[in-house]
């Protein structure tokens, strides 16, 4: 991916299905990108006024978890314990695919609402000292809209008070960002994805 041209859906999925170690886990991550793409122009349709560019949100929603695969083992179980790390992990795939730094930020500036290097420093997290902070409005909307579905087991849809309760969990400043985020863009309608997809909502 040198060209500035952005990738397909399906050239996307081909990359997913290239780098995902088993069946199941391609399966897993390529299913909750599309759920965040989904939801991101959804909200991006909903209100006209952000004026962001849908293409780059399209393929920046699609290609945010790819570091994921990097964390299975070789029996296809997923490593939790090192979780934090698979957005530095997926904007390096996507370095040596050849894809753009701006696509590459999807990957390492998506996980909460942000992760500073104080956060880093404060809590001894396992990344480098440095700032993973959505800094454009598309940036700001996949990982906002992230926050709606998990892929726990099973994975499931989740309301915007579960959203914020749960990220409430490390710090109010924490909470008050997604509370920005949540009045700048609103509450998706997840009803028409929970049927497609089969997956429960979390309201509590």
């Amino acid at each position: 991916m040198t060209t500035t041209r952005l990738p397909t859906d399906a050239e996307i999925r081909a990359l997913h299905e290239k780098h995902a170690p088993t069946r199941a886990a391609f399966e897993l991550v390529h299913t909750h990108c599309e759920i965040v793409r989904d939801i991101a122009l959804h909200l991006l349709a909903a209100d006209g006024r952000h004026g962001l560019d849908a293409e780059l949100v399209r393929v920046g929603a699609l290609v945010h978890d790819i570091g994921v695969y990097r964390l299975f083992d070789g029996d296809g179980r997923l490593d939790t314990t090192r979780y934090l790390r698979h957005g530095l992990l997926g904007h390096g795939i996507l370095r040596e695919e050849g894809f753009p730094e701006r696509l590459c930020r999807f990957c390492s500036c998506h996980t909460g609402v942000g992760i500073s290097r104080e956060d880093v420093r404060a809590h001894g997290l396992d990344l480098p000292v440095a700032d993973y902070l959505a800094e454009t409005g598309e940036e700001q909307l996949v990982m906002y809209a992230d926050k709606f579905h998990t892929k726990s087991t099973p994975p499931a849809f989740l309301t915007a008070d579960v959203c914020g309760a749960s990220l409430g969990r490390f710090g109010a400043e924490k909470a008050a960002a997604f509370a920005a985020l949540r009045a700048r863009f609103g509450e998706p309608r997840l009803d028409r994805l929970r049927e497609r997809y089969g997956h429960t909502l979390r309201t509590s």
